[in-house]
């Protein structure tokens, strides 16, 4: 067969099989087209999610007739005033979209700039089929009607208009994320599903999209590094999702899915939530034109950077700095669910009526209280200890002071605003991870000679996975010896540990290594096998503390990092406010 030089509607079809892959694509072109106009105010309005209408409205610069008829041509556009390529600034430059769309769907371009009349241009599949004057405001209006209609290969494998609708706002979310100085509002089949303020600051902006709740359980990032700015917002890691669609990236405002930064996002959370659950951020970064390659991608959503390893590491150092000042700071979702679930007391009904024990005269007063199996259940053991020393004021402490301990597991605490209920097992496990973590950068963890060296007996694979990392566990002050084929002799364990188990210890060491040890990088070990030691090496649930272990285990809470959720990224401790115990109460 010979070469043949293609038809432009079908060049033009071709185009839109690389841009315009389904309504949300398109609808991000027309947006993207409708920012670089310099628009302050963008609408859209959806029927069938995107499948039969799709239309932008925008006040931008408008264009004339002439660029108007310049627009619907490939490869023609006004955002490249020169050749310099890669000092692109504006999010569309390609100049495929408006042709790629007309060739594959009906489209109506209206458009007037200030100062001069608007003009109307109709194309269907490519046929240019009505053009005259147009009533309208400054700005620009584009609307596209039954995309893919005439092409029915297309339009099959295209999903549900609810699902294209959810990629349709998801497109319009993003978006608006990167422009918090831009007012958005999208309306559904004549139904209004997104409303932003114009020049909302980052934060508000990004919680307004994401979650109303992100505002109070997340961090602000800013850091600046050799002419990178990386700014945005990170959720707390206990404010976790169960999907990775709510990490939102951003290089030089425009939306992208880049696998490094993902990477980047994944490692700094590390050992601070389960490994199946996904931190909730909004990453900014921006970045000198010549550093990053923006045209990678027909539709724009990948880059190349210049210096990648620097990229990935000023993301985790600048996520870890964030959360690490955040303290001792937790996600506080379940606030409503969890009044929900305290009922109010209601005492049990008895067969006598009390108002007669308490006519009993002070002589007989103990006998009132001396069990009685038929109508009262035993009496509720307490304890109490004396107080030598004044309490400290609530207020002086973030935590409050300890007031007592419910089941041997969870201290109760006052604080100047609420009460604070704290995981006794899971607190103490993250700050001794955080000391083990300290005592290593300081060299290595302290060890604790075994009395006697205990023989711990496993099977082959498992021991020689041990035996591999015999001198990794060194590090962390766990001393190992392979003990024939299936046994492992401990010497020491860390100090840190105190009275640890070994058997239990080297066990679980030898299950987390099946697990991930192929799979995660030196460091990723590192902190699998330190998460692992903290575990053994913490108070128990079960154990009873008195009220100055209770207060000392609150203090060393409120001065280390990540103190908020366990080493598992559970949290760590829960707090109902006083406006929630005067709701619990009806006093309000």
């Amino acid at each position: 067969m010979s070469i043949r030089r293609l038809p432009s509607h079908l060049v033009n079809r071709i185009a839109a099989g690389e841009v315009v892959e389904r309504p949300a694509s398109a609808l991000k072109e027309l947006v993207e087209n409708a920012i670089d106009s310099g628009a302050s105010r963008i609408a859209v309005a959806l029927s069938e999610g995107g499948l039969t209408r799709i239309e932008v409205v925008d006040d931008g610069c408008g264009m004339s007739p002439e660029d108007m008829t310049l627009a619907l041509e490939r490869h023609a556009t006004s955002k490249l005033p020169d050749e310099a390529i890669e000092s692109v600034v504006t999010l569309g430059f390609r100049g495929e979209a408006l042709p790629s769309i007309a060739s594959v769907a009906r489209l109506t371009l209206e458009s007037r700039p200030r100062g001069a009349d608007g003009w109307s241009r109709v194309v269907d599949n490519g046929d240019v089929v009505r053009e005259g004057p147009a009533a309208l405001p400054p700005g620009t209006r584009v609307l596209v009607e039954e995309l893919f209609a005439r092409v029915p290969a297309r339009r099959k494998f295209l999903r549900s208009a609810r699902s294209e609708y959810a990629a349709c706002l998801d497109a319009v979310k993003r978006l608006a994320m990167a422009r918090p100085d831009i007012a958005f509002t999208v309306d559904h089949d004549g139904r209004r599903v997104l409303a932003t303020l114009q020049a909302e600051d980052r934060p508000g902006r990004v919680a307004a999209l994401v979650d109303r709740q992100l505002a109070d359980n997340s961090v602000a990032i800013d850091l600046v590094r050799d002419g990178v700015t990386l700014g945005g917002v990170a959720g707390l890691p206990t404010f976790h999702r169960g999907v990775a669609d709510h990490q939102y990236l951003f290089v030089n405002g425009r939306p992208v899915k880049d696998r490094l930064l993902i990477g980047a996002i994944r490692g700094a959370y590390a050992e601070m939530m389960p490994r199946d659950r996904h931190a909730v951020v909004a990453l900014f970064l921006d970045v000198p034109g010549g550093e990053v390659d923006v045209n990678v991608h027909p539709a724009k959503t990948e880059v190349r950077f210049r210096d990648p390893a620097m990229i990935r590491g000023m993301i985790v150092s600048g996520l870890r700095r964030a959360l690490d000042a955040a303290g001792h700071r937790v996600a506080h979702r379940a606030a409503p669910d969890a009044l929900a679930m305290w009922r109010h007391g209601d005492l049990p009904h008895t067969s006598a009526p009390i108002s007669d024990a308490y006519a009993s005269t002070s002589a007989n007063i103990h006998a009132v209280y001396e069990p009685r199996p038929t109508f009262f259940a035993p009496p509720p053991q307490a304890r109490a200890e004396p107080a030598y020393a004044q309490p400290s004021p609530t207020s002086d402490f973030p935590l409050g002071v300890a007031r007592g301990q419910v089941a041997k597991t969870y201290i109760v605490a006052e604080a100047d605003d609420g009460l604070i209920i704290v995981d006794q097992h899971a607190a103490h496990e993250r700050l001794v991870l955080e000391r083990m973590r300290a005592a290593l950068i300081g060299g290595r963890v302290a060890t604790q000679a075994l009395l006697l060296p205990e023989v711990v007996e496993l099977d082959e694979p498992a021991c020689d996975r041990l035996e591999v990392r015999i001198a990794e566990l060194a590090e962390f002050g766990l001393e190992l010896e392979r003990f024939g084929p299936r046994a492992i002799l401990v010497r020491a364990t860390p100090a840190l540990l105190g009275q640890a188990d070994p058997t239990g210890l080297v066990t679980d060491l030898a299950d987390e290594l099946a697990a991930y040890d192929e799979a995660l990088s030196l460091k990723e070990r590192l902190d699998a096998v330190a998460g692992t030691m903290a575990c053994h090496g913490s108070v128990r649930a079960g154990r009873i503390l008195s009220v100055t272990e209770m207060n000392a285990l609150l203090r060393e809470m409120e001065a280390t990092p990540h103190s908020g959720q366990c080493n598992h990224g559970r949290p760590t401790w829960v707090k109902l406010s006083s406006s929630d115990l005067e709701k619990l109460f009806g006093r309000k």
